[in-house]
């Protein structure tokens, strides 16, 4: 999807690298997550259960907006 491309780009380039190895970890678990589910959580429609995912995603979609 190419909407996902765009806003893993941007939190690759930008906030990636920020992460510490658990970081990195929760971002692995994160790509594994089916195309449509990672968008809905991305997007803002559907909250993840994990919270150390949701503050990833608020960190990707953070990326995003600048």
């Amino acid at each position: 999807m190419r909407e996902l491309d765009l806003l893993l780009l941007a939190f690759l380039e930008r906030g990636y690298g920020a992460l510490d190895a658990g970081g990195r970890t929760c971002f692995e678990r994160l790509v594994d997550y089916p195309d449509p589910v990672l968008l809905e959580l991305l997007m803002g429609r559907m909250a993840p259960s994990d919270k150390d995912v949701a503050q990833l995603v608020e960190r990707i979609r953070a990326c995003a907006a600048d």
